[in-house]
């Protein structure tokens, strides 16, 4: 229900970043969601080591999360920025 009204309210929205951003968590969230009812848990395929030093195992639809929350920030600064540059246009 919760993705259904993000996506109705994306859609009506006219900046693209933030449409695709919803899109890229909306997306990585159902993935692992999927992979967690069909196979019980999520894979994490992508494991990286360098020098005695772990990185976190992760996989692409945690990739999408993390570079939609990166979008939706750059989404929300941007936006900002436009409306501050508006707003002293018109005073």
């Amino acid at each position: 229900l919760v993705a259904g009204a993000l996506a109705f309210w994306a859609t009506r929205s006219d900046r693209k970043l933030m449409v695709a951003a919803i899109g890229l968590v909306m997306g990585g969230a159902l993935g692992n969601a999927f992979d967690r009812a069909v196979r019980g848990s999520v894979i994490d395929y992508l494991d990286f080591h360098l020098h005695g030093w772990h990185w976190p195992a992760f996989n692409i639809a945690d990739m999408a999360i993390v570079g939609g929350a990166v979008g939706l920030i750059a989404s929300s600064v941007l936006g900002h920025r436009e409306a501050n540059t508006s707003s002293r246009r018109h005073t």
